[in-house]
């Protein structure tokens, strides 16, 4: 495996993927389990991104400590990467959010855009794409080539879980961009499900199915 690909191992994150798989959890369990498999995703997403050193006063004296030094921008793919946005938000509650609206052809399994509405991207940028389902990769590649000609500092993917197929065709184009899941799936189905999946996470986590 690539090592621009990390499977988040921590126990937590495989407890709530489990959780998230069982067709029998209910709604609000649901929910709860994506919450925190997404905090913990985004936890391990900013691994390695720079921090800066600031001088703070304790109780007691005068310290150095780090804090986060990255203007981060968040773009949840609709509809189902707003699901993964809320755990971001409480890690990193400065950051920007865009949003892109991509409708997948059930037929084709062909992507295509309805709504794109994106903050400014500058150098200084991290971007964190989050959608909970990387499967064939073609929502992701069509927000990748337009977001990569503006430059920001680096893209990274946050998935709940993801299919080889669709990693393949992500590091075809781009190899630089990191991609964090808590899973890497064993293959697509012929609709381009994931296989064993956890059906369709939108609808599981709003209620629609």
């Amino acid at each position: 495996m690539s090592s621009q690909v990390h499977q988040v191992t921590h126990p937590l994150v495989q407890d709530s993927l489990t959780h998230l798989r069982d067709k029998t959890t209910s709604l609000a369990q649901f929910r709860h389990h994506s919450d925190k498999l997404c905090q913990l995703l985004f936890a391990e997403a900013v691994t390695g991104l720079p921090l800066a050193t600031t001088t703070v006063e304790t109780p007691l004296t005068q310290t150095e400590g780090s804090c986060l030094d990255t203007e981060y921008l968040i773009i949840p793919v609709l509809r189902s990467g707003i699901a993964m946005l809320f755990g971001g938000l409480q890690l990193l509650p400065k950051a920007k959010v865009g949003f892109v609206g991509m409708q997948r052809d059930e037929k084709t399994a062909i992507a295509s855009e309805y709504y794109w509405k994106l903050p400014p991207i500058t150098k200084n940028t991290v971007v964190m794409v989050t959608d909970p389902m990387l499967a064939t990769g073609g929502s992701l590649l069509h927000l990748l080539q337009k977001v990569s000609p503006l430059k920001p500092k680096e893209i990274r993917l946050v998935c709940a879980i993801a299919a080889p197929e669709g990693i393949t065709a992500i590091h075809a184009e781009f190899p630089e961009v990191q991609i964090f899941t808590a899973k890497v799936d064993d293959h697509l189905n012929d609709q381009k499900f994931i296989v064993p999946g956890l059906g369709d996470y939108g609808d599981r986590y709003f209620g629609t199915e």
